[in-house]
């Protein structure tokens, strides 16, 4: 078996064995598990059976993880998006009036887009067209997102009337209106919680121990449990999974037709496109994984996945599938191959037969992770000329936007618009691509007519 991993996966070559990368695997996986309960939860308010969703959750996460891992050999784990699964509850159906049987149709004919962008090696052209300033950027912009993400799930970081956001203090739950504002799980307890996770995982890791994250997330968890942090009182080891029959097969295409395809489809394209090229470039960025052209090796096999996994999805009842930004915390503890992958995918389906000790793990326990995982991919922007005015402006509004705008892609088309329009005003636009070209007029169409 050691012999096979390593010919399937070239460990040595990668400069990682297979501890390594079963640990980062179980890293990963706990870091991403909320996915678990959080998709059905949200996309239940469109009337989708939760059960149904959260078998559909697993299967196209683990479908998707498995094919990057065998397909890819990157260290890379896929799930249902969140934000995607939000635009799919709040906008196409209970905004635009869709059922969801119509949306599922909508991400099924994203995921096919997607696969012909990469079939046509389109998707791998937009990733080798970016700068590689603005890769390092990517990186560092999604460090300071996730970053904001773990402070916020923590309650270290709050919603403010004053200041927009704020530091958690007493008031926040005393104060019936301003306890409205924050998030039904933070408590005092569960905020102290968080910020032990934060300093005993940091003490792992200026220490040097490998699995430092994974630790991190155990060594919270048990803690929160004298605590009432961590909930034990439905604790069962092994339950069956739920039926997906509910969703299963029942995309509308007739309903999408009448009701007008274009624009539902492409901002899912959209959305999912950029948050996906972003987490590939900056996780990557930061694993030294981009050759010396700043190119991701195999992309094209790696892009395949977040397509099949997309219309998998759609098929057994789950939002638009895509890259996962909590895959940097597998990375960051030494996970550099597809055994990673395989690792998660595996966890994935194990969760249906223990979700509810999947279920334990506060979020108290993984916050604190997401907040060490923005240190790390913080590292590429010494790489950064800030110098130079031309690299140092479009990198610094990909670094922004992304935390502030709550967007990876949002982040990612603010740093090549501005990029192709400085140029432009410089004198410089000769030395634009064709395919930087093309990303700014899609990228002015969408802004024009979102």
């Amino acid at each position: 078996m050691q012999n096979f991993l390593e010919t399937k996966f070239q460990l040595k070559a990668n400069g990682t064995d297979i501890k390594t990368e079963l640990i980062a695997g179980f890293t990963t996986f706990m870091t991403m598990a909320y996915i678990i309960f959080v998709n059905p939860a949200i996309l239940s308010e469109t009337g989708m059976p939760f059960e149904a969703v959260f078998v559909a959750t697993v299967l196209s996460a683990a479908l998707a993880t498995l094919t990057m891992g065998l397909l890819a050999n990157y260290p890379f784990a896929l799930a249902p998006g969140m934000g995607l699964n939000a635009f799919f509850t709040y906008t196409v159906v209970l905004g635009m009036g869709l059922t969801w049987e119509t949306a599922l149709a909508a991400v099924f004919l994203s995921g096919l887009i997607f696969l012909l962008l990469t079939l046509t090696k389109a998707r791998q052209a937009i990733i080798s067209s970016i700068p590689l300033s603005l890769k390092y950027a990517v990186s560092v912009g999604i460090g300071l997102f996730i970053a904001f993400i773990g402070f916020t799930n923590a309650g270290i970081i709050v919603p403010s009337p004053a200041t927009i956001v704020t530091l958690i203090n007493p008031q926040y739950f005393t104060d019936p209106a301003l306890n409205s504002l924050i998030s039904p799980w933070i408590t005092p307890a569960s905020v102290l919680l968080s910020g032990f996770g934060l300093l005993f995982t940091g003490f792992l890791v200026i220490k040097k121990v490998k699995g430092a994250l994974l630790y991190g997330i155990l060594a919270t968890t048990i803690l929160g449990i004298p605590f009432g942090v961590t909930d034990i009182s439905n604790f069962r080891l092994v339950s069956a999974p739920p039926s997906v029959e509910a969703t299963f097969m029942k995309m509308d295409f007739k309903g999408l037709i009448d009701y007008g395809l274009l624009a539902v489809v492409f901002t899912f394209v959209f959305v999912d496109l950029f948050d996906t090229i972003g987490t590939f470039i900056g996780v990557s960025s930061k694993a030294g994984m981009l050759n010396e052209q700043g190119e991701l090796p195999r992309a094209n096999k790696a892009l395949l996945s977040d397509a099949v996994g997309t219309m998998f999805g759609a098929t057994m009842g789950t939002s638009t599938v895509t890259t996962y930004v909590e895959s940097a915390s597998g990375v960051a503890v030494g996970g550099r191959t597809g055994l990673t992958s395989v690792v998660v995918a595996a966890l994935f389906i194990l969760s249906l037969f223990f979700s509810p000790l999947v279920g334990m793990i506060p979020t108290a326990a993984t916050a604190p992770i997401l907040i060490i995982v923005g240190i790390f991919m913080m590292e590429p922007i010494t790489k950064i000329n800030f110098n130079d005015f031309m690299e140092a402006i479009p990198a610094f509004l990909t670094i922004v936007i992304m935390p502030f705008g709550f967007s990876i892609a949002e982040g990612i088309v603010a740093g090549i618009l501005s990029y192709v329009i400085l140029k432009i005003l410089t004198g410089k636009a000769r030395e634009l691509s064709l395919t930087m070209w093309i990303l700014a007029v899609l990228f002015v169409i969408r802004f024009l007519f979102h």
